[in-house]
């Protein structure tokens, strides 16, 4: 059996999934919060999938939930309360020990292009780069630090979510800056979300049977953070975020795309520094700043009661959409298929419907009844006549990144 764990750490948190890839099952995962916080909180969830023999389907049970409350000081401590949930709770480790250990890094520059074993100087490439991910990469490297002792003796494998689109063109990543001044500091578009933007686009191609290589595809990722990627050939083209994660669509409190002119006028009539002018843009603004909200469901709750500011928030968000939309079918010369991901987009009916409403001209059409099932899964909701594909593909990103980390180890 190939067993992988999967490890996305933040400064305060990290999460887990322990998958068997010979059936790409989740066997167990969890969440360990609140370190260096006085009394943390360890969340360890057993599949039913890890009860499964060798030779059948797992018993009909439910998952089980288990609960570690006490103080952890660092995620060396985090990592230790996670190996003692595996050994009380299972599934066990010496049984079905993992092969290797993927890491979720956000910020890989122009140096990390694929999934790379963690050697000590990729770990100081990491930490370098930190500079374009101040609040992420020392997170994700707290994390491979703290792993790297529970699990020395397995590979660890940094999947960097800027990797997919490092095949933008220079034209689709270059801001028209001072041009030495942009390489100095390493100022470029390098774009985000992408292990979720490759496994959507990938499970698309799957799903509708055509190779991926020939095929033009537009993936909406939206969730509190949201992007969208224009994909030729299995390849980025163009994205929606930049140098940073804020830049683009609306999101849950970030602005996505905005005069740089508006940062000046704030610091010179507001009197607001450079961390205020951060603080805003990224956890004051998006739907958090137009409606007082950044959930979709409760904008969508505020709209039906007549709530004028929801419905303004819902309508500069899909404004950004259609906008976006047009641009990549404009890039791509066309599209065959348009996916949704993420918690948004996996569920939220009236954006996705909004969002293409005016892309009839482009072959588009959706059907109402698709696009209201409340089905899981992959599912098409398009019409049988329609020109283009427009599917609801839920994202793995766990998957996806235990998938690459076995790239490079197996």
């Amino acid at each position: 059996m190939s067993v992988v764990l999967v490890v996305n750490s933040g400064s305060s948190s990290f999460k887990y999934q322990l998958l068997d890839m010979d059936r790409e099952e989740v066997l167990a995962s969890g969440l360990v919060e609140r370190i260096g916080e006085g009394t943390g909180v360890a969340k360890h969830t057993v599949a039913a999938a890890a009860l499964a023999s060798a030779d059948g389907p797992a018993p009909t049970v439910t998952d089980a939930t288990y609960t570690i409350e006490r103080e952890i000081p660092d995620h060396t401590a985090g990592f230790a309360v996670m190996l003692e949930a595996f050994a009380a709770h299972g599934p066990s480790l010496e049984s079905r020990p993992p092969v290797a250990v993927g890491h979720r890094v956000v910020h890989g520059g122009a140096r990390f292009f694929e999934p790379t074993v963690v050697t000590p100087l990729v770990e100081i490439n990491i930490d370098e780069l930190s500079v374009l991910a101040p609040l992420h990469n020392p997170a994700n490297l707290a994390g491979i630090v703290a792993a790297k002792k529970a699990f020395p003796d397995v590979p660890h494998v940094a999947v960097f979510d800027t990797a997919f689109h490092q095949s933008l063109a220079p034209e689709a990543y270059t801001y028209a800056i001072d041009r030495e001044l942009a390489e100095a500091h390493r100022i470029r578009r390098y774009g985000f979300h992408g292990t979720s933007h490759k496994f959507v686009s990938e499970a698309a191609a799957a799903f509708v049977g055509r190779p991926i290589g020939e095929l033009k595809q537009i993936v909406f990722h939206l969730g509190n953070g949201a992007s969208v990627t224009a994909i030729e050939g299995g390849r980025s083209v163009d994205t929606s975020m930049g140098l940073t994660p804020l830049e683009g669509l609306v999101m849950g409190t970030r602005s996505g795309d905005l005069d740089p002119a508006v940062l000046f006028h704030l610091a010179r009539r507001a009197d607001m520094s450079i961390a205020d002018l951060d603080t805003l843009l990224n956890k004051r603004s998006g739907l958090l700043g137009l409606a007082g909200v950044s959930d979709m469901r409760d904008i969508g709750e505020r709209r039906d009661a007549g709530d004028p500011a929801a419905q303004l928030a819902f309508d500069v968000y899909v404004h950004r959409l259609r906008a976006y939309a047009g641009a990549y079918l404009a890039q791509l010369d066309g599209v065959d298929v348009i996916s949704f991901t993420a918690g948004v987009g996996e569920n939220s009916i009236r954006v996705r419907e909004e969002a293409l409403a005016t892309l009839g001209f482009a072959g588009v059409e959706i059907d109402p009844e698709r696009n209201a099932a409340r089905e899981r899964g992959i599912r098409r909701i398009s019409t049988d006549s329609s020109r283009v594909e427009v599917l609801v593909v839920p994202t793995n990103e766990e998957l996806e990144i235990a998938r690459q980390t076995l790239s490079v180890t197996a």
